[in-house]
């Protein structure tokens, strides 16, 4: 309400000033009346002094108007994207996604923007003027008022050329942005692969796309300027001619001529200003359409219609003819079968390529099944709440991601009510509090950029002391220790052992020491199980993928380690340890 009074004072102030230009000529000059001279004065200041006042109070509604939509739309944004399946972001670069959203937000703004002030503010003005004007001369008004018709063809017209161009050039901008951030978040890489020169060849030619577009879009919207201002000359000077014919030979007082073309001038900018806000309007549309594309994506996996929170006891995971492709590609799965019994550690081995990755993926529901069904203690995990079913899991995965904020922050992810006692235990669970507290800020220290400021195995025990803090009946681990030391790995599965009692654990095996002690290893080749058993009786089977791979290392991505017992049957191993390569199947 108080916007709205406010354009009406900037609206009503304007069209006084125009107004009292009458009085002023026709009253003080014409007719020499020099004793309203203060009152007329005074009446201007005051009008003024209202419009100064509404005009910033308008402003500041406005701005916060707009400012609160879009946060709005920010939020909407980021919540919408929260909803979208792995899938969606897998197909997306982060770096386009990032810097077209940026835009396209900023794009919004100026939208709002040119609605909520430059077309509150000057449509008002204009309208309040353009009342002055019929009041004080319908004739001249009309003649003004001829240039209407060309000035909306022609904005229309340049309408039609503005859509296509600012859709491409909001693309190569977001894919400028994307590779200027992928090349800096990639520094490392470029700088060891003397990659300088490709990448700014390749930036090169996207700066120059954009260039391009950019001017095309200064071109075409610039095109307005010339046409209004040729009109407008056209417009003044049949009011002026007409006016002076009048006054010439029909003897018609000036004042309110000279209160016509004082109104007339004063609605010159505003007028002015809203063809051009046609223009801007197009360019913003383009990127409030394109926010909107975005916001129109369908979340594929919602959860079914009063699907209820899953309920877990026993915690037995069981895979059921589990058959999954990627984007209509050939299955990566094939009716997979097996059982991940409750409390015992169930270990997946197999080549690269093999789907290891691709089941800790399915799940945890990043992706649903081409058939086939996942349950944990009888329940379908498609037919249950996806949240309540990742609560019931503790993952580790095998590229450790730190988030913005401190180590402490990036543990407490695991479970935002843990204490910062449970904090430091799960961390000196995972062999991280020792090198968390020769930081220099100890727990508090920021970690940078994805963790730039640790080291690769530093971030993984962070990543795994999140798991352990989270205390699910279910842990789930890709290759978590693939990042450690030796030493640091060997403290780690010491600590993975205590917080693998009583839970019901799918490992893929990175080393075998960790396949020794699982109490089943299912083994897959081409995203089927082809062998399940334990250690020492899958090794019983003299041809057996599994007892293939142990015999071979060398082919099969395996490496020999001195914490693992030699079978009867074949020399003992040197001391080092054997390891089954994993690897997630894209």
């Amino acid at each position: 309400m108080t916007t709205v009074l406010c354009l009406l004072a900037v609206a009503g102030s304007t069209a006084f000033s125009a107004w009292i230009m009458r009085d002023v000529i026709d009253k003080v000059f014409y007719k020499q009346r020099y004793d309203l001279l203060a009152l007329i004065c005074g009446s201007i200041v005051f009008a003024f002094a209202v419009r100064g006042i509404a005009s910033y109070l308008q402003a500041v509604l406005l701005a916060k108007i707009g400012n609160n939509l879009v946060a709005r739309y920010q939020r909407r944004i980021f919540d919408h994207l929260m909803r979208l399946g792995v899938s969606y972001f897998t197909a997306t670069r982060s770096g386009q996604l990032a810097a077209r959203i940026n835009q396209n937000v900023a794009g919004v703004r100026d939208l709002l923007s040119l609605t909520l002030t430059s077309v509150a503010r000057d449509a008002v003005s204009v309208v309040g003027l353009v009342a002055v004007m019929v009041l004080q001369d319908p004739m001249l008004s009309a003649i003004a008022l001829l240039i209407a018709p060309p000035l909306i063809f022609t904005i229309n017209y340049l309408m039609r050329r503005l859509r296509r161009v600012t859709r491409e050039a909001v693309e190569y901008n977001s894919r400028l942005i994307g590779a200027m951030q992928e090349a800096t978040q990639g520094i490392a890489i470029v700088k060891a692969f003397t990659m300088e020169e490709q990448l700014s060849a390749k930036l090169g030619i996207l700066v120059d796309e954009s260039e391009k577009r950019a001017n095309k879009i200064a071109r075409v919207s610039e095109r307005m300027s010339p046409v209004s201002e040729v009109l407008a000359g056209f417009a003044i000077a049949g009011v002026i001619g007409y006016a002076g014919y009048r006054a010439a030979y029909q003897g018609v007082p000036p004042g309110s001529v000279f209160a016509f073309i004082t109104a007339l001038l004063l609605a010159y900018d505003p007028a002015r200003r809203l063809a051009k806000v046609q223009v801007g309007l197009e360019r913003a549309l383009v990127n409030a359409r394109m926010i909107y594309e975005i916001l129109d994506i369908d979340p594929h996996q919602r959860d079914v219609n009063d699907a209820p929170d899953m309920k877990v006891t026993a915690a037995e995971v069981r895979f059921r003819d589990v058959t999954f492709s990627y984007a209509e590609k050939m299955p990566v799965l094939r009716s997979v079968s097996f059982i991940a019994a409750s409390g015992e550690t169930t270990a997946l081995v197999g080549a690269s390529g093999a789907g290891k990755s691709t089941l800790v993926a399915l799940l945890e529901r990043f992706y649903d099944l081409d058939s086939g069904a996942i349950e944990i203690d009888g329940q379908d995990i498609s037919h249950v709440t996806k949240r309540s079913l990742r609560q019931a899991l503790a993952y580790v995965s095998q590229q450790p991601y730190l988030f913005e904020g401190t180590i402490r922050d990036n543990i407490r992810y695991g479970r935002p009510d843990a204490t910062d006692a449970e904090v430091e235990e799960a961390a000196r669970l995972a062999n991280a509090d020792e090198f968390i507290r020769l930081q220099a800020k100890g727990y508090e220290t920021l970690v940078g950029e994805n963790g730039v400021t640790l080291s690769g195995g530093q971030r993984q025990r962070v990543s795994i002391a999140r798991a352990i803090v989270r205390d699910a009946p279910v842990l789930v681990l890709d290759e978590a220790t693939s990042a450690l030391d030796n030493e640091s790995e060997l403290r780690v599965q010491q600590a993975l052992a205590t917080v693998m009692k009583g839970r019901t654990t799918i490992v893929i095996a990175h080393r075998l020491s960790t396949v020794v002690d699982a109490d089943k290893i299912v083994v897959l080749e081409e995203g089927r199980v082809v062998e399940q058993g334990s250690h020492h009786a899958l090794l019983a089977k003299p041809n057996g993928v599994y007892a293939r791979f142990y015999r071979a290392p060398g082919e099969t991505g395996l490496e020999l380690v001195d914490d693992v017992e030699p079978d009867d049957n074949r020399p003992e191993p040197s001391r080092s340890q054997t390891k089954i390569a994993g690897g997630t199947h894209r």
